[in-house]
């Protein structure tokens, strides 16, 4: 049964998970599953290259025009920071993520297969409806 997304948060991360799987597939990737959800954690997309896993948490942020996504100074003393999506990608997340990565690793029978984790960052402007996309690639878990 799919997920239903009824808070104005979650609307925004589906609408940045579609276009995540709508960016992936143009850059050559299979999905192969979406939402895999167990009790200890959740992993976002699951994409298949070049017979390469690939483990997709995506984090979506909405913004009034995607030019207040200009990258700003990461010194906290600058007026001009803005957190950054990536920034929600905490030890304990990770540590979740891992072990629900392995869950599916073991329940799918693919322990020979080479994988890795990585980010998408989609930002969103719901009034111009366009969408920018950035990769974190190979994040260590």
């Amino acid at each position: 049964m799919p997920k239903v997304f009824t808070s104005e948060k979650q609307k925004i991360g589906e609408i940045g998970e579609n276009i995540a799987v709508k960016f992936l597939m143009k850059h050559n990737f299979s999905i192969l599953d979406r939402n895999y959800t167990k009790k200890w954690g959740e992993i976002d997309i699951v994409a298949e290259k070049q017979n390469k896993l690939y483990f997709i948490e995506v984090k979506s942020v909405s913004r009034e025009t995607l030019n207040t996504f200009i990258p700003k100074s990461y010194n906290d003393s600058d007026e001009r920071y803005e957190h950054r999506p990536e920034d929600n990608m905490h030890p304990w997340k990770l540590k979740r993520l891992s072990r629900t990565i392995q869950t599916y690793i073991l329940s799918k029978n693919l322990d020979e297969k080479e994988w890795q984790v990585d980010l998408l960052v989609v930002y969103l402007c719901q009034k111009e409806k366009k969408a920018r996309v950035k990769v974190v690639s190979d994040i260590i878990l």
